[in-house]
């Protein structure tokens, strides 16, 4: 990888990972596209935006624990489904068609990008019994932790708006997705790690950036930034991504 690009996705990791942050959410979804689009091969990129998932969203999680902001009941069976099918999803990118990896890519983008710009969070009136929740954390995990690990991303945008209208407090929500991103980025970073192939300059200066960029971002958040329009943006953005890789996968 030449200099120039090392310094570039740095500052990329930088800038994303804060702003990211201001949102409330890991920016892998984002990594993969961006890396891939400066010539890192998708191979690469996918394993290092799982481990930057993992650094940018590990600080938060230790803030969210703290406050009482996870709940143990409902994420468990969402963590542990998600954790065990994270790195089989990881093990099967190689195996699948460049094309199709970039067509699946742009639809995860899509709908994030679809949740970022129009979902409003609109919890259930009754929570949910305990069997139901349980089973429907369960499938949600199984799906969030299999694409995460296949695309390289943590599945929070699919988790936050399920266990929100599961009947979980907006800020609860947030704060155990948080929590079984992290883990689950950690099993599908493992899952691709044990394939080698992974520059280790790139991702120990991308994963102090990332660390970095958290930081920044969190202070900020303390500022009059407002999230909502923070979103509006960053929702534009994997909109214009998802074309463009659609493109590619047609092509």
């Amino acid at each position: 990888m030449s200099p120039t690009v090392l310094v570039l996705c740095a500052l990329l990791v930088f800038v994303f990972s804060g702003l990211l942050a201001m949102a409330g959410l890991g920016a892998a979804f984002l990594f993969v596209p961006l890396f891939y689009y400066l010539g890192v091969p998708l191979a690469e990129a996918t394993p290092a935006a799982l481990l930057l998932n993992v650094v940018s969203l590990a600080f938060a999680s230790v803030n969210y624990w703290r406050s009482g902001l996870v709940d143990r009941r409902l994420g468990l069976p969402v963590l542990v489904t998600a954790v065990a099918l994270s790195p089989v999803g990881a093990r099967l990118t190689p195996l699948v068609d460049r094309r199709l990896l970039l067509g699946g890519f742009a639809a995860f983008l899509a709908v994030a990008g679809s949740l970022m710009l129009f979902y409003r969070s609109t919890p259930r009136e009754r929570a949910m019994g305990h069997g139901a929740a349980r089973l429907a954390g369960a499938g949600v995990g199984s799906v969030a932790g299999f694409l995460g690990g296949l695309l390289g991303v943590g599945g929070g945008n699919l988790i936050l708006p399920v266990l929100n209208w599961m009947g979980l407090d907006a800020k609860v929500a947030v704060g155990t997705t948080a929590i079984v991103v992290v883990f689950s980025s950690l099993s599908g970073f493992l899952g691709h790690a044990t394939l080698g192939g992974l520059d280790p300059t790139f991702l120990g200066v991308t994963a102090l950036m990332a660390a970095a960029g958290s930081i920044v971002g969190s202070q900020l958040m303390k500022s009059k930034v407002s999230s909502v329009q923070l979103k509006k943006v960053i929702g534009g953005v994997l909109w214009l991504i998802a074309i463009r890789m659609a493109f590619d996968a047609m092509k």
